[in-house]
């Protein structure tokens, strides 16, 4: 009987070698072109999606890679990088998601004795990673790229915008002297405008806008011109978009000068937009507003993350109830 099962199991054992030794000796980017191709069920919007986290994140980090050589400190690495790069907490969590799905694809055929995935912390706000410059920080840092760079940095710190809706600028939403009307955004899967997130067709925020970040949008017009009032568009093409992922080289320059630019380790372009949370909040501004302009899309996303902007917060509040009480 064990020379029966023996044999019965020789051909299996066969087979998973063959197969471990076909696919883990392949390349990731043609592992994921395999896995992509067998995504039968995806919408074309999701397709879309796919295409554009390969494209911009996966494949330019991991394309050339043997797949039989990935382990949780590579997919570690991997975070670090599109952290290093600027990528959106959004855009971290579903590249490493479309990541893990392909390496667990990988393991089901064998290729793994370990889940490579084990160990390895999915990318989440965590507040002591988030770095926020300081106000005279931040003054050098807006000045040390191009003009663009400057634009970007001042409606992202002075009026909370996302990348892709500071992307989206646009002369004509200018609605008061102090009020800047947000109706859309660059999408980063299309490259088209498109609607706010957490938002319907036609939804729009106002939010403030300061003295400083109204003179840059102004300055930037005069200077470069508008088309239908938008200041950005694709740098190589003046009919489409502004792709805002273009600022990732830029900000990569500017961090290897931290030293001349004062930029705070670990610093990445979101960080522009915590600043203006923090300058809200530090301010006495309700977080009920900051919630509101920052485009949340609940005020317990707003105090999760930003809850540690308000240290002493109940301690204050104490001080100030106690003045009613002796009155």
């Amino acid at each position: 009987m064990d020379v029966y099962n023996a044999k019965k199991a020789a051909p299996r054992g066969r087979a998973k070698a063959e197969r471990v030794a076909k696919y883990g000796a392949m390349r990731f980017g043609e592992y994921a072109a395999e896995w992509k191709a067998g995504q039968r069920d995806l919408a074309p919007a999701s397709v879309r999606h796919l295409d554009s986290l390969l494209e911009h994140h996966l494949l330019p980090a991991l394309a050339s890679r043997r797949m039989s050589t990935f382990d949780h400190k590579v997919v570690d690495g991997f975070i670090r990088t599109m952290e290093r790069n600027g990528a959106g907490l959004a855009t971290q969590s579903n590249a490493f998601d479309k990541l893990k799905a392909i390496l667990l694809d990988a393991q089901r055929l064998g290729i793994y004795d370990d889940n490579p995935l084990e160990g390895v912390k999915p990318p989440q706000y965590d507040p002591k990673r988030a770095v926020i410059p300081s106000v005279a920080q931040l003054r050098q840092i807006r000045t040390a790229g191009d003009d663009t760079f400057l634009l970007f940095a001042d409606l992202m710190s002075g009026c909370g915008m996302r990348n892709g809706e500071a992307a989206a600028v646009n002369l004509n939403n200018i609605v008061a002297d102090d009020v800047y009307r947000i109706t859309e955004q660059v999408n980063q899967t299309t490259g088209q405008y498109g609607r706010l997130k957490h938002r319907k067709i036609g939804d729009y925020r106002d939010v403030p806008l300061p003295p400083r970040v109204k003179e840059t949008i102004e300055w930037y017009a005069d200077k470069h011109g508008t088309t239908d009032g938008y200041l950005l568009r694709h740098p190589k093409d003046s009919t489409r978009a502004f792709p805002y992922y273009y600022l990732g080289n830029q900000w990569q320059k500017i961090v290897k000068k931290a030293g001349q630019n004062a930029i705070p380790e670990g610093m990445v372009l979101y960080s522009f937009r915590h600043f203006f949370a923090s300058n809200c909040l530090t301010h006495g501004i309700p977080i009920t507003d900051v919630a509101e302009w920052m485009g949340h899309r609940s005020l317990d996303i707003t105090f999760s993350i930003y809850r540690h902007l308000m240290p002493g917060s109940i301690g204050k509040a104490a001080k100030i109830l106690d003045l009613g009480l002796v009155a």
